[in-house]
């Protein structure tokens, strides 16, 4: 007769002394009912009709790694054939509009298996011959919790030795804690059997290789403002770098542990340790560096009680033997616990190199202009914006034109650059339309980029004599002025990133559009009558 090993190991036997006993489980040397769950060699062909309207598959999925002493969870999910579904009772349905022969009236449903018709006729009470269907393949009762009937499936899990049996509807859940499996991988299988007439009839199997450690599992993520790839291990000399450490705990083991993190960010900064999980830090050199960090918890745990040994006369071997075991034992006093109790200490490691340039550090806007143009051109204004940026040189720039909320973007328009000398370059633009818009430009290179924005508000002109002039006489009022603030807004003023509203925009339009041309006309275009203009040096 077979036994569950032969059934559920697929020809993977270890010895099973090696096994240590998990909670709920019981050994796969135990017996298995082939009569009422028989058992099918892959590539036997009644894999083909074991289920109407195509093959089911089963997909297993697990939380793993684990820490030791965690519980690991696994889910497997059922896979119908196309067009099939489960409904509320439990029973295995045409999906509606779906299959070729839809059925005669809304009301009226095709089933592929009405399982809840056979409880209904036989009243699964006072039916003999199927109540002793009810049982697992090792004769054990099915539970019966509220639903068991409408549960059609019947799951038998495999693992280290050990088996888990338990009934379900399309899927099923369940935990086991880790604290007696062997550190390593192992291989969790599962066999799935449908509600039969006379039998269980099988429909699907799945493995899946789950991990567990000793080691807690960590994950680092990194963020740094101005970094153009974050993937990409280069970051941005002086300016700080977050990192975030993820904890892999689904069953929340460590919930009452303290943890601690410490860093070694391996440019000579020394050993930080904090006890949060996100940390900056500002790598103030360029080069290679490696770095280092240990997650350590202190896990609170149940003492075990102190039994007394009577000395006996034994010999030195002897005594040393007994030492060598109490000092491997994972559960320690905790002597600097306030409140007395036992722990064990876990640590997590995670280490990787990361490279530090110069990169773009900022980016500012110092100065708008309007282009002068003949009355054939003035269908499109042109504007200069003048910006410097500090850190590496930049090799391309993207200038995007939005409404006054800086939400919604008009245009964008991006061009390689070349900058051989010093940041500083002119970024010319063309425009139709008047209005208050939203200015960003955005300064980058292989690793960087920055950017500075700007809001920007000038009235539409026109070409009729009556303003010209108008604008011209006030112009000669406050020339001598203007010539003063100028020099002053030429020395001090700089653009830099804002957030305003549309409201305080059109407040001070005369601040935000350059004064040097009332005629200027903006509003963005996506088609640029002098997108790259090379007139003089740093124009783009």
């Amino acid at each position: 007769s077979l036994g569950f090993q032969d059934v559920l190991s697929q020809g993977r036997t270890s010895p099973v002394t090696s096994y240590k006993k998990l909670q709920g489980w019981s050994s796969d040397q135990n017996k298995w009912n082939e009569k009422l769950y028989p058992f099918w060699e892959e590539g036997d062909p009644r894999w083909k009709d074991c289920w109407k309207g195509g093959r089911v598959t089963a997909k297993l999925g697990t939380d793993s790694p684990a820490l030791v002493g965690s519980n690991v969870t696994f889910v497997v999910t059922l896979q119908f054939p196309k067009c099939q579904e489960e409904d509320n009772d439990g029973n295995i349905i045409y999906k509606r509009n779906c299959t070729h022969d839809p059925p005669a009236s809304q009301d009226q449903q095709v089933y592929v298996y009405n399982w809840t018709e056979w409880i209904d006729n036989c009243g699964w009470e006072n039916c003999t011959s199927n109540h002793s269907h009810n049982v697992f393949p090792d004769g054990r009762p099915f539970p019966h919790y509220p639903g068991w009937r409408r549960r059609n499936f019947v799951y038998v899990f495999h693992t280290f030795g050990q088996y888990y049996q338990t009934t379900g509807r399309s899927s099923a859940k369940f935990s086991v804690n880790t604290a007696n499996i062997t550190l390593g991988k192992e291989v969790m299988a599962v066999a799935i059997y449908r509600r039969g007439h006379s039998a269980y009839v099988p429909i699907a199997r799945a493995r899946a290789v789950y991990v567990v450690t000793d080691k807690i599992p960590i994950f680092v993520s990194m963020f740094q403002k101005h970094d153009r790839n974050i993937s990409d291990s280069i970051f941005i000399k002086d300016s700080p770098i977050t990192f975030d450490v993820k904890i892999h705990d689904p069953s929340y083991y460590l919930n009452n542990s303290a943890i601690s993190y410490k860093w070694n960010f391996g440019d000579g900064s020394g050993l930080f340790v904090a006890s949060s999980s996100t940390t900056p830090h500002t790598y103030t050199l360029q080069g290679n560096f490696t770095l280092n960090l240990t997650v350590q918890a202190i896990i609170p745990v149940p003492c075990r009680p102190v039994t007394p040994t009577p000395s006996l006369p034994t010999s030195a071997g002897t005594t040393g033997a007994s030492s060598n075991s109490d000092s491997s034992t994972t559960v320690e006093s905790m002597e600097d616990n306030p409140d007395g109790g036992c722990h064990i200490y876990r640590n997590g490691y995670y280490t990787t190199d990361i490279s530090v340039v110069e990169g773009i550090l900022e980016v500012n806007i110092i100065q708008m202009m309007s282009i002068q143009m003949t009355e054939s051109q003035a269908e499109n204004s042109l504007v200069d914006f003048v910006v410097t940026c500090q850190g590496s040189l930049p090799t391309d720039v993207c200038t995007v034109v939005s409404d006054p909320t800086c939400q919604v973007s008009k245009s964008v328009v991006c061009d390689p650059i070349t900058v051989t000398d010093e940041c500083l370059l002119t970024i010319r633009r063309a425009f139709e339309e008047p209005g208050t818009y939203c200015i960003n430009i955005t300064l980058g290179d292989d690793t960087s980029q920055a950017l500075a924005s700007a809001l920007i508000s000038v009235n539409g002109g026109s070409s009729s004599g009556t303003t010209e002039g108008v604008f011209i006489f006030l112009g000669l009022l406050a020339v001598f002025a203007a010539i003063g603030a100028f020099v002053l807004y030429k020395r001090y003023k700089q653009y830099k990133p804002i957030e305003r509203s549309a409201g305080q925009a059109e407040n001070q339009e005369g601040l935000t559009a350059y004064f040097s041309n009332f005629k200027a006309i903006f509003f963005p275009s996506s088609t640029e009558r002098n997108p790259l203009l090379k007139s003089k040096p740093g124009i783009v």
